[in-house]
């Protein structure tokens, strides 16, 4: 039985569904029938009302989105088939213990809300204002992100891309589109027509560089090619481009701009301005810290106290001359990072939970913190370097990981989600 196509149509459908609850005005109606088993699903069964009710929600997004109906044969097959995958998968988010908190479901339905420019209320209202129950809309979606969830948990660790791939995506022509900065460029044109005289070109270039002159002693550009005398400028914001998208005659220049920064151009048209107002992509520079800690963890034999204690011990062994790398490997109890004498490497704001964060902030190079509680016990910390570092790049291959992730889950999804069907048992009565 053939499900995969119809599934990546229906993961969208619920949603969309949603949405078009507060636009359409369909009537319903409940009738009332005797409930059947359709099919036995493992530990699970599928009902015929079940297969009524998604029916039913199916034929109403397709016709609300203007969408050819499929043969009726085919719609129940189809759907009846996403049922039984379904039932699959909620068995095993049963045996995998997996819940959906009512906080983060909440927050599902105010992003809904949201995206219809309503306040949750107001949703709600206009959900059962068309005859809909907000009650089992909610629990649809808290089934929905457990699917997700048990795809994400199964699918997820059979991926893995390699830094070649990267490598290998970034270098062709699709992967350098993707990843390539982006600019926002601003130019100002002061036209030459193939009918000026020298003298009158000369003029015109003399005025653009006494504009320039102006702009580098401080003068800012909309205010210095705001003049209408004797030259007016034309031209304007190019917007966010990326360098492929910028004319070319002035795509060997931008790069070579600071945000900030102008500079003149010659061409056939005339003399430009160029000002780089912005850019993107290019360099995003973070502070980074370097540091080392020392963790003790309280437990039914050490107490709070006697745990802060042992760190201010430690703290003070230091102080009077003890290697902390050494210290670090006899006493903290972070296993990752003990036998390397507590190092923790480049760290970036908002790495480590909030209070080594803000300890970490506040103890100069070479100095040692205080002693810190954490959820995981107490520390004293040493920073041992900080600085400016460029992260761009490593923004650019998690860009190109995630697209090729993105890539690899839906043919990984629909392999899995083959393969658990094949292996349950199911009797479609």
């Amino acid at each position: 039985m053939k499900h995969t196509p119809f599934l990546s149509f229906y993961r969208t459908a619920l949603l969309t569904l949603m949405s078009a609850l507060l636009l359409a005005n369909v009537a319903t109606a409940q009738v009332e029938t005797l409930d059947s088993v359709v099919a036995i699903v493992d530990d699970d069964v599928v009902l015929s009302s079940e297969l009524r009710e998604r029916l039913a929600m199916i034929t109403q997004n397709l016709e609300a989105r203007g969408i050819e109906m499929p043969e009726q044969e085919t719609l129940v097959r189809e759907t009846l088939d996403r049922l039984i995958l379904e039932s699959i998968q909620l068995q095993l988010a049963d045996r995998y213990g997996i819940r959906i908190p009512d906080a983060q479901l909440d927050e599902a339905m105010q992003r809904m809300a949201s995206q219809n420019g309503l306040t949750l209320q107001q949703f709600r209202g206009e959900v059962e204002a068309q005859g809909e129950s907000f009650i089992n809309m909610r629990e649809q979606v808290r089934k929905e992100i457990t699917l997700q969830r048990v795809q994400q948990g199964n699918v997820n660790r059979s991926i893995q891309i390699s830094e070649q791939e990267v490598d290998n995506f970034m270098s062709t022509e699709e992967g350098e589109a993707m990843t390539q900065p982006e600019f926002r460029v601003v130019q100002a044109l002061v036209e030459v027509s193939k009918n000026d005289s020298a003298a009158e070109r000369a003029r015109k270039e003399a005025f653009v560089d006494g504009i320039l002159a102006s702009i580098l002693a401080g003068t800012p550009f909309q205010e210095a090619v705001a003049v209408i005398e004797p030259y007016v400028f034309k031209g304007g914001d190019l917007g966010w481009r990326k360098i492929g998208d910028i004319p070319s005659m002035f795509a060997d220049l931008v790069p070579e701009l600071s945000a900030g920064e102008t500079a003149k151009v010659a061409s056939g048209a005339g003399f430009h301005l160029v000002y780089l107002v912005d850019e993107r992509g290019r360099t995003r520079m973070i502070e980074q810290t370097e540091v080392r800690h020392i963790l003790v963890k309280p437990t039914e034999i050490l107490s709070d106290d006697a745990a802060k204690e042992l760190v201010l011990s430690l703290r003070q062994r230091v102080i009077d001359g003890e290697e902390f790398g050494a210290l670090a490997k006899e006493y903290s109890d972070d296993i990752g990072s003990a036998q390397e004498g507590g190092e923790l490497g480049w760290t970036t704001l908002g790495q480590m939970v909030p209070e080594f964060d803000a300890a970490m902030a506040v103890t100069a190079v070479g100095e040692l913190s205080d002693a810190i509680q954490t959820q995981f016990g107490w520390h004293v910390l040493e920073v041992t370097g900080r600085r400016e570092q460029n992260i761009a790049e490593d923004m650019r291959r998690r860009q190109v990981m995630n697209y090729l992730h993105e890539q690899k889950y839906e043919e990984e999804l629909d392999a899995w989600l083959r393969k658990i069907r094949e292996e349950a048992f199911v009797d479609i009565k």
